[in-house]
């Protein structure tokens, strides 16, 4: 051990001193470690020092013993002292670069929009519930006899074959993806006191080609009143105000003579549209009647005490020629640009 000074208050001061000077010099943790290994780990001065205890006589051990511990424990608080504050400005350091000022603005971040179905159904409900109408909602897999039978559809009706309604597999169940929303309408009458005014929106399914003005699933709003009373007058007038509301003030309806199975008698519904891009003009809208007898009794109610009337009505449609979209598909492929064209209107 003939590199190893003697034990001696000055060998100890200055392994003390080079400890010291180097922990101050430490401006990193990284560096901080490489001081406490030179200066405490074995092979460093003091460590040299405490190996030569040994070799002091044994009524001396005490005496340096104690330097040496001494000088160990100024070592160790100095390495803890500088690791605390070492570790408060790199954790200080960090947080100011990770900073964030709450008081800029924060960037704009497109956050989508709701669907103009949506909204549209929700407005021509508000006008119906304005009137003092119910909203009535039903299944969309509906039992063939609301969908068809209870409604005065022959059992050889078009509608009811394969081509034009998808019927549910086993077929002996009878269960069909509702047509359209007038089972609901059945329903209603079963289930309500009269009298009724309801408006019954929802979605519907046919199978269409899906093109530029046909879908397979497609939404509609269908009304019925049962009163005592009620006349083709009432649903002219009923009408005209929805269209109004809907269209502008100049806008209005007219009946052409048609022939549905549910309503007798029966019409096409015609809309001028005042603001109609490229002019003022009739577009039919939906179909309307007065409720077919066999209907009102198929629900349990007297046709020689009371009437009603119904209509239906496609929301994509009226969306089509109230808003000028070309394409129905783009109503239903999800792209969101196409619903932020109509507002964020909740």
């Amino acid at each position: 051990m003939s590199d190893v000074p003697e034990i001696t208050p000055e060998a100890v001061d200055d392994a003390v001193a080079a400890a010291l000077a180097a922990i101050a010099d430490a401006t990193t943790t990284a560096d901080l470690k490489a001081a406490r290994s030179a200066h405490t780990a074995e092979g460093s001065p003091l460590a040299k020092l405490n190996a030569r205890l040994r070799d002091v006589a044994p009524e001396r051990k005490a005496e340096f013993g104690k330097l040496i511990g001494q000088a160990r424990g100024r070592v160790n608080q100095a390495l803890a002292a500088r690791e605390d504050a070492l570790a408060a400005a790199e954790t200080a350091a960090r947080l100011e670069a990770e900073r964030v000022d709450i008081t800029a603005l924060a960037q704009r971040a497109r956050v989508g929009a709701r669907h103009p179905i949506s909204l549209l159904r929700e407005e021509i409900a508000d006008i119906f519930v304005g009137m003092g109408w119910e909203i009535a909602e039903g299944p969309e897999l509906e039992h063939e006899w609301f969908n068809f039978d209870a409604l005065n559809f022959d059992e050889d009706h078009p509608a009811r074959q394969m081509q034009d309604t998808f019927f549910v597999d086993p077929v002996a169940r009878h269960l069909v993806m509702r047509t359209h929303t007038s089972p609901v309408q059945v329903r209603s009458m079963l289930e309500r006191d009269l009298p009724i005014y309801v408006l019954c929106p929802g979605r519907v399914y046919r199978t269409d080609e899906f093109d530029a003005t046909h879908l397979p699933v497609f939404t509609q709003f269908e009304g019925l009143v049962v009163d005592k009373g009620i006349t083709m007058a009432h649903l002219k007038g009923t009408l005209d105000h929805a269209a109004r509301v809907l269209f502008g003030p100049e806008a209005k309806t007219r009946f052409r003579a048609n022939y549905f199975p549910f309503t007798e008698p029966s019409a096409e519904l015609d809309l001028w549209h005042p603001t109609f891009k490229g002019g003022a003009r009739w577009i039919e809208w939906g179909g309307c009647g007065m409720v077919n007898p066999n209907v009102l009794r198929a629900a349990g109610i007297d046709p020689e005490e009371y009437s009603g009337f119904a209509f239906g009505m496609g929301i994509e449609r009226t969306l089509m020629f109230r808003s000028d979209v070309q394409d129905m598909r783009d109503m239903a492929e999800g792209d969101v640009r196409f619903s932020e064209q109509f507002g964020m209107v909740v």
